[in-house]
């Protein structure tokens, strides 16, 4: 490089001698080689461009730049760092040009060192990456292709920071809802380098051995792994469903390899994690895909069921549920009793090993998944499995974590309950349930101090409860019998236990405490432990108990309410009334055990003043505070009341047990001065208060007890402070407090910031005197607070962090709007309203809120907007939240940024809005919203402008409509639209509102409901007419079939007399859709013919003619009368006369009027020869006279729309000329149309650059369309009709004519195939495959053979055939796989005239195939059995994995149709070659086949194809004593136009190449049909025996009567209704008759050849013969009278002195034919070559068969 020594200048931007000299390389060879950057060299990181013009491009690259991607190439792990820091902050810091220049050389830097083995360079890419894409913006898109996999496996890195940084560079370039779209549009790069990362790639490849350790090579290489498996993962979740049907195919590939699935078993963690990851990805994404691979997903999966590192845990057991629900027969792959149970017994036994809380939640789902079959004995499978559950709690891990515990009590409890619903009834799994499993661990748990915590009871409350309403909600009598019977069981042994640990003098602590709460829990379902320790605490008042009347004001003013702090005295209301919701079921057992307890308790404190007792009587009494209760605590004693107490107070305790037992023992209780604590004394009294039946009771009481004074007006002495500015600041601070603190960061203090929002709700919920608490300025501020934080919510893109606030705030503005009354509601909380409803009417992808808050919004603005409806003043008329919310709505649906799932929730909102409104008795308010919401005829007329043109190629190709301007140019998927466009958001939201308007029956002005139903109709018109329209387009109409917003549904609820006349209006005005939308309607009866009728009175009124009134005129066609359309063409014929060249053109010249002409006469409704006469000659006038305008042999480019739409409309004219004139033509006509016709096809064949252009493709449809008319015509003309047509047509048109066709359309076929790989048949751009495929099917043989086309010849391909004919073999046959339907029957058709022309060749080379060989075979035409190997593999990808005899139904049109169809076909050639072959070459051909076992695989597919009753469906209609027709009796016609019979085509010709095999190939039917497996050849016997044996047979036996065939010293004779051949043969004295009896499964079955007469022949030679002919006749592939003609020519052989071949007793080689050639130079013995090879291959020993000498 110019010299070692030589001091190099930093940033030279002169490039070295070899960059000049790469320079001059390139100007002198013109050639510009690629960049370094992008070679395929690894080792090569090509920063420097080596390219043409070297100086100008390396200037594009900033010095300072390329110095920094040097150094980037270096070793030292320091260097890159700094490098890489450095290059992020010139990223910044440089102007967008400057950077722009590294772009080219980014890509391969960025691949290789993303994969650094250092972390922090990897984390400095990615953040360095970010910087340039901040800069450069969208000029990073040409690249993406390169980046984009690497880029993925970045988002992946194991190490968290660099991921984050990858994820954080990834959203700077592309927004959420753009991420789908570019991955997809990457998709194949990124799957090709995750997939060489997981098969290719090695430690060894990925790093180089001799520079890095082993260590380091290995914890890269698995890092790589790890992160291409959870790319490959990302990639599967962010694809669109459209776009993964592309990518099966690679899935495929990957999941074919071993490699892949040893991944489950791989020694580290995150391998195994990642990869189970990914198995759930796929079972969710491609669940087909996963069946077929159902051998290698079960046991990977499920035999790793114990993996118990934390790491791989969730990702396994989310995969084991994946592959249960997925693949219903995993459990045939793997051993459960063997492998699976016992490795999941151990896991559970084991408590996990530490990782119950992710394992246990998945055990329910687990064996709700598990067929019967599995878990047989079912009361031992599910005893053990419980017992195990229950042993995992005491293990040392599980006792010491109380999240490990809750998991295994919730998942104990979950599967209890479900063993019991599947198995209710069967007494014995009840009782083990109950006695051995619920019952123990009860007493168990009551032992165990460590073990009792709330949840535990609440799982036990919810099961109780569980079971209690299906007993009283179960219509089954028998069903509720038995669960009440389990009930009652479960009550008596938990009686035991609980009297058991309560009936003892000294009770143990922890038991009696834990009876206790168990009690609690089962009086208060709903409440937790958690909740009774916080309300215990919180009881205690003993030095408060004077200011009783604070607390009964407490009382009064919170009882009722559900807010979050348990006051003291509104909890025993709650708890008393949630006992009365107990079901019957639990109530009375319950009372039964605490009456029992308490008798016990009572009896303990007043014998032994068992403190311990009291204690739990407190507890006790809290929860069951009745009067029973407390009758059965007072027992017999009647002591009476101390006479100093009032008389109220004597009354109520004698009226009152509760009050008796107060005054009674509690008192005195109180009274003992010896007791520390009297918190447990104080619960007991509040317990008695709360049996009291009113306040007033509970206050009298507390008045004696306390002798407190009289209460004074507490409120007026506070509310100077209530209303001041001290506590309203202090309460605004609080609110910004609360809206704006992270609570992330505050999660351990989450009751501190409970009680401070309870505290803000009780503020603005709160009323005195209808008036706020607080001032209403400060009520103000905080609405505002709130509004700021929602808001902040609604614009954020993710709101995770802020679910706690949102949650919060929904209470509190519920319990504002609830509490809110009349003027009360302010301005700021209308907009708070109205932020709410734009967080419910927004999809969760755009808000990211989970459901639960969801819902509470909705409730929440609902009970806003309720009040705003109910207001008695007319204030809401000027409401600002209906005029926001209006507006909102508007741009929401103008802005086309919703797809379904948007527009669904967005409908979904409106409808409660609505319905919400519609309770305001003024349906103003409704007509009002609605015309809020209605954009004015210009936004309409703008949305529907806006509308993609691409509905027009059906109707332009169908000719409804005709056009002669270019409206547009691009395709439908050019526009890759996501989002649904903003013309059908708007009608559907629209016709939603007035849907709901009009079941209440509110009368909509100006003509509204008229306007928004035709732009509902101009949508849905606009998806119908659209080719393949996408799912999104498919799924909006779906939804709103399902919202019921369809045209007949609006029709019947409003009056709608007044559309028809507008959508005439508009479809005159505008034409179009408009037109189509006409005809739509009176096509599906929504409109009668009578109602229309008076639109198109005055036929005269529609001319002059526009656009607007032909489309109308052409809509209506269809639905004329015949006098109706003679009227309208009277009006036309005048106008085609006398019309300048440049009216002729013009819609109103004639263009149009022809048009008008085609479209009646395309419904067959003019029989006016001299009139279809007069118009031909007037076109051919406008030929003479401005023969310019018509598109001979010219260059399309130069032409105008006027006139492509003019000659369109004269190609159509005589192709309907043709099919509807039955008057003969002059020669002149004739010589017109087909020299027309040819030139247009020129035309054609030379623009096909244009075709997508929609005028040109429509051209050259219809010229082709006209080429195959006439080909049509001349292919049916008969000897009758020849009469009638000029004396040398036919031979001209045979002779250049139709030469001239194909010679110019063979080569468009291959042209237009080879640019297009991949078209859908019914796309636009597919259009003129139909006519022009359809036109080559009556391409004759000759034509074929004189083809015209380039060359193509393969390498090393075997063939007899001539240069020609292998070239179009070569040229076609690929064709079969082509993704169109009509190009693969119209190559069937081109190639089924050629099979039988290609044998010959192979019987001229037939010498070359001789005896000599051992096992000589001969391949069918080397192109079609390659094309057969790629068509067997992809078909074993479509049905591989459908056993043999289910049927697979193909979606007709589907890529798999097309393969199957191709496949199909291909065997048809082949069978049709094989039956013109002479029976050596078929014996040799056969050989071929049966050792690539090709036809074993067409005969499992077939019987995956041919349906199960393969009948025609009209023939079950008809005479029953007819045979039925079915597709074994009727030739399958293969037409390209018909699509009617479509989802018969496949099963049809699948019986048709069935029946084909079995006739020309019944030897290796029949050897396949012997070798397969028992149920397969029954499956093959009685389908054949059915459908085919009958056909055949009857097909052989005519075939015989009907023979031409003369055998010399033969006569062969058949009848047909015995199934029987007779053959004689005769030669000088000697007679030989023998029968032939066909089985009744023939040809499956072994053909009988019985002795008939015999004269003159000796018994074993005799025997020999029949022998010989039963052989014949099975081992052949051919017909009887084949094998009848090969057993005489044997039996000739014979007779004329050629020795039998001592191995196989015959003359003629059963199956080559050969004769015995080979000689033994011992015994002189002549053999068959074959028989010779298989006696020595058999025998394992050289020596002759007979003299047992060597053979040489």
């Amino acid at each position: 490089m110019g010299g070692k020594n030589k001091q190099r200048t930093k940033g030279n931007l002169r490039p070295s001698n070899s960059g000049r000299a790469a320079e001059l390389l390139a100007k002198e060879q013109g050639t510009v080689p690629g960049f370094i950057g992008f070679g395929t060299s690894q080792s090569d990181l090509g920063y420097v461009p080596a390219i043409q013009g070297a100086e100008e491009i390396d200037s594009l690259v900033d010095s300072d730049f390329r110095m920094v991607l040097r150094k980037l190439s270096k070793k030292d792990v320091t260097t890159k760092l700094k490098a890489m820091q450095e290059f992020g902050t010139m990223c910044t810091e440089r102007d967008t040009e400057t950077v722009k220049g590294v772009l080219p050389y980014w890509p391969r830097i960025f691949c290789k060192i993303s994969l650094d083995h250092d972390r922090r360079v990897r984390e400095a890419t990615q953040q360095a990456f970010e910087k340039l894409i901040l800069k450069v913006k969208k000029q990073l898109a040409p690249y993406l292709k390169s980046l984009m996999g690497y880029w993925l496996m970045a988002q992946c890195d194991t190490y968290t920071p660099a991921a984050f940084a990858a994820k954080d560079a990834f959203e700077a370039a592309f927004p959420p809802s753009k991420q789908p779209e570019a991955i997809a549009f990457c998709k194949d790069e990124i799957t090709s380098v995750l997939q060489d990362h997981l098969i290719k790639e090695t430690p060894d490849t990925l790093s180089d051995p001799q520079t890095v350790p082993e260590e380091e090579r290995e914890a890269k290489f698995y890092r790589v792994v790890t992160c291409s498996l959870l790319a490959l993962k990302k990639l599967l979740c962010l694809l669109p469903d459209n776009e993964l049907d592309s990518l099966e195919e690679k899935f495929k590939s990957l999941l074919s390899q071993n490699k892949f699935w040893k991944y489950g078993k791989h020694s580290v963690p995150q391998i195994r994690s990642a990869y189970f990851e990914l198995v759930s990805a796929l079972c969710q994404r491609i669940p087909q895909l996963m069946k077929e691979e159902a051998s290698k997903v079960s046991p990977s999966v499920l035999l790793s069921i114990d993996d118990s590192d934390p790491i791989v845990c969730p990702a396994l057991w989310e995969a084991v549920l994946y592959t249960l629900t997925t693949i219903e027969d995993c459990w045939l792959h793997v051993n459960a009793k063997k492998s699976v149970f016992p490795k999941l017994s151990t896991v559970i036994r084991e408590g996990g090993r530490g990782l119950a809380t992710v394992i246990y939640p998945y055990l329910l789902p687990f064996i709700s998944k598990l067929p019967q079959s599995i878990t047989n004995p079912k009361l031992d499978f599910f005893k053990n499995f419980l017992t195990s559950l229950v042993a995992g709690l005491s293990t040392e891990r599980t006792k010491t974590s109380s999240s490990e515990s809750l998991a295994v009590i919730s998942a104990f409890f979950e599967c209890l309950r479900f063993i019991m619903q599947q198995n209710l009834g069967e007494e014995e799994i009840e009782q083990m349930l109950i006695n051995d499993q619920l019952i123990p661990f009860i007493d168990a748990v009551l032992k165990d101090p460590g073990l009792q915590h709330g949840q535990l009871f609440n799982h036990l409350a919810e099961t109780l409860s569980s079971w209690e309403a299906k007993a009283d909600t179960e219509k089954d009598e028998k069903t509720a019998h038995n669960l009440e019977n389990v009930l009652i069981h479960f009550w008596e042994r938990l009686s035991e236990i609980c009297v058991v640990k309560i009936n003892e003098p000294e009770a143990d602590v922890e038991s009696v405490l834990g009876v206790s709460n168990l009690l609690q829990v089962l009086q208060k379902p709903n409440s937790s432990l958690k909740s009774n320790k916080k309300r215990n605490g919180k009881v205690r008042f003993a030095d408060e108990i004077p200011e009783s009347n604070k607390e009964n004001e407490k009382c009064v003013s919170s009882e009722g309410e559900n807010t979050e702090g348990w006051e003291l005295t509104s909890e025993p209301s709650l708890t008393h009334n949630s006992s009365g919701l107990l079901s019957p079921l639990r109530k009375k057992p319950l009372e039964d055990l605490v009456c029992k307890l308490a008798d016990i308790s009572i009896n303990y404190v007043n014998e032994q003043k068992s403190e311990q007792h009291l204690r739990f009587l407190s507890t006790l009494l809290d929860s069951f505070s009745s009067s029973r209760v407390f009758k059965m605590l007072l027992g017999d004693e009647k002591q009476s009341i101390v006479q100093a107490k009032p008389l109220e107070i004597a009354k109520l305790a004698q009226k009152n047990p509760a009050v008796q037992f107060l005054y009674q023992k509690l008192i005195g209780w109180l009274n003992e001065d010896q007791r520390k604590d009297f918190g447990f004394l104080v619960d007991i009294l509040y317990s008695a208060l709360r049996c009291c039946d009113n306040d007033m009771e509970r206050k009298k009481v507390l008045d004696d007890l306390t002798k407190a004074c009289s209460s004074s007006d507490k409120h007026a002495l506070v509310t100077p402070w209530l209303k001041g500015d001290i506590l309203g600041e202090k309460l605004v601070n609080l609110a910004d407090c609360l809206c704006n603190e992270d609570l992330e960061s505050r999660v351990s203090s989450e009751p501190y910031f409970s009680e401070r929002w309870t505290l803000l709700s009780l503020v603005l919920s709160q009323h005195v005197k209808n008036d706020y608490l607080i001032g209403d300025v400060y009520v103000e501020r905080i609405i505002v607070k709130l509004h700021e934080t929602l808001f902040k919510t609604k614009e954020s893109s993710e709101a995770e962090n802020s679910d706690s606030s949102v949650s919060f705030i929904c209470d509190v503005a519920y319990n504002y709007f609830s509490s809110a009354k009349g003027c009360l509601l302010m301005p700021s909380s209308e907009d708070l309203l109205l932020t709410l409803f734009q967080l419910c009417a927004q999809s969760k992808e755009k808000t990211h809120l989970p459901d639960f808050l969801i819902c509470k919004l909705k409730n929440t603005w609902l009970s806003g907007v309720n009040l705003l409806v109910h207001q008695t003043d007319s204030s809401y008329k000027e409401s600002t939240f209906l005029h926001l919310s209006a507006v909102w709505l508007k741009n929401q649906v103008q802005a086309s940024s919703l797809d379904i799932n948007s527009l669904q929730v967005l409908l979904s909102a409106v409808d409660d809005l609505l319905n919400t409104l519609l309770e305001s008795e003024d349906s103003y308010l409704m007509r009002v919203y609605i015309g809020s919401v209605m954009p004015n005829d210009s936004e309409w007329e703008k949305m529907r402008q806006s509308l993609p043109m691409q509905w027009l190629h059906r109707p332009l190709l169908e000719g409804r409509l005709s056009l002669n301007y270019e409206c547009f140019k691009t395709d439908f998927k050019e526009q890759d639209i996501k989002t649904l466009p903003s013309h059908l958001c708007t009608s559907a939201l629209l016709s939603k509102m007035v849907l709901i308007a009009l079941r209440k029956e509110i009368v909509l002005e100006n003509n509204e409901l008229e306007k928004i139903i035709a732009e509902l109709l101009y949508s849905l018109q606009w998806c119908e007419e659209l080719d393949n329209p996408p799912i999104f387009l498919t799924g909006f109409c779906e939804m709103l079939q399902k919202m019921n917003i369809t045209y007949d549904h609006l029709r019947v609820l409003g009056n709608t007399s007044g559309l028809l006349q507008q959508l005439f209006n508009r479809s005159r005005e505008h034409g179009t859709l408009w037109s189509l939308i006409i005809a739509k309607l009176i096509l599906s009866r929504s409109i009668s013919s009578d109602e229309v009728k008076p639109h198109y009175k005055r036929k005269e009124s529609f001319f002059p003619l526009t656009e607007g009134n032909l489309h109308t005129i052409q809509s209506l066609c269809p639905f004329l009368s015949k006098e109706e359309k003679k009227e309208f063409s009277a009006q036309c014929i005048p106008a085609l006369l006398g019309w300048t060249k440049k009216d002729l053109w013009s819609t109103n010249g004639g263009f149009g009027h022809l048009a008008i002409f085609n479209s009646c006469l395309q419904t067959k409704s003019i029989d006016d020869g001299e009139l279809l006469h007069g118009i031909l000659k007037i076109i051919i006038s406008w030929k003479k006279e401005h023969e310019d305008i018509f598109l001979f042999s010219c260059n399309l480019s130069e032409a105008s729309p006027e006139v492509l739409g003019v000659n369109i409309e004269i190609i159509r004219f005589l192709s309907l000329f043709l099919k509807y004139c039955s008057s003969p033509l002059a020669e002149s006509e004739w010589d017109f149309i087909m020299c027309s016709m040819l030139a247009w096809l020129e035309t054609t064949s030379e623009n096909q650059a244009l075709y997508s252009i929609p005028l040109v493709q429509l051209f050259a449809c219809v010229s082709c369309d006209l080429a195959c008319d006439l080909s049509a015509f001349f292919d049916s003309t008969t000897l009758d009709t020849v009469g009638n047509l000029p004396v040398n047509l036919i031979s001209e048109w045979k002779e250049f004519f139709s030469q001239g066709i194909h010679s110019l359309l063979l080569p468009i076929l291959v042209t237009v195939t080879g640019e297009n790989k991949d078209v859908s048949e019914t796309s636009f751009q597919n259009a003129m495959l139909k006519p022009m495929c359809e036109t080559l099917t009556y391409i004759s043989k000759e034509q074929l053979l004189s083809h015209k086309l380039p060359a193509r010849l393969v390498a090393d391909q075997k063939t007899n055939l001539p240069e020609y004919l292998q070239t179009l073999l070569n040229t076609l046959a690929p064709l079969l796989l082509f993704r169109a339907r009509p190009v693969q029957i119209a190559v069937y058709h081109m190639l089924y005239k050629l099979m039988p022309e290609l044998p010959q060749y192979d019987q001229d080379n037939l010498k070359t195939y001789g005896d000599e060989e051992e096992e000589p075979a001969l391949s069918p035409p080397a192109t079609l059995m390659s094309l057969l190997s790629t068509q067997e593999d992809l078909l074993e990808n479509v049905l591989g994995c459908v056993p043999v005899g289910q049927i697979v139904t193909i979606k007709p049109l589907s890529e798999d149709f097309c393969y199957v169809l191709g496949y199909l076909l291909t065997w048809k050639l082949i069978l049709t070659f094989f039956k013109a072959a002479s029976s050596q070459l078929r014996a040799l051909y056969s050989m071929y086949l049966r050792k690539t076992k090709s036809l074993n695989k067409l005969l499992y597919h077939l019987f995956r194809l041919m349906p199960e009753n393969p009948t025609y469906a009209e023939t079950a209609s008809e005479v029953p004593n007819k045979d039925p027709k079915t597709f074994f009796t009727e030739e399958l016609q293969l037409s390209i136009r018909e699509t009617a019979t479509l989802p018969y085509h496949i099963p049809h010709l699948a019986c048709s190449v069935y029946h084909m095999t079995l006739k020309d190939l019944p030897a290796m039917v029949r050897l396949w049909w012997n070798s397969s497996e028992k149920r397969v050849f029954n499956i093959v016997d009685r389908f054949t025996s059915k459908y085919v044996s009958s056909v055949l047979s009857f097909q052989e036996i005519s075939s015989v009567q009907t023979s031409t065939q003369l055998f010399n010293g033969m006569t062969v004779k058949a009848r047909a209704t015995t199934r029987e051949v007779m053959a004689t043969y005769t030669i000088e004295d000697i007679v030989i008759e023998l029968i032939i009896q066909l089985p009744s499964n023939y040809p499956l079955g072994s053909i009988t050849v019985e002795s008939g007469k015999r004269v003159g022949v000796a018994v074993q030679q005799w025997r020999n013969w029949m022998l010989q002919l039963s052989t014949y006749l099975t081992h052949q592939n051919g017909s009887i009278m084949e094998g009848l003609a090969l057993w005489k020519n044997n039996v000739d052989k014979r007779f004329e002195g050629v020795e039998d071949c001592m191995i196989c007793f015959s003359v003629i080689h059963g199956f080559n034919y050969s004769l015995p050639k080979k000689a033994c130079r011992t015994c002189k013995k002549k053999f068959h070559s074959a028989c010779l090879y298989k006696w020595f291959t058999s025998s394992n020993k050289s020596t002759c068969p007979l003299c047992r000498e060597t053979f040489f």
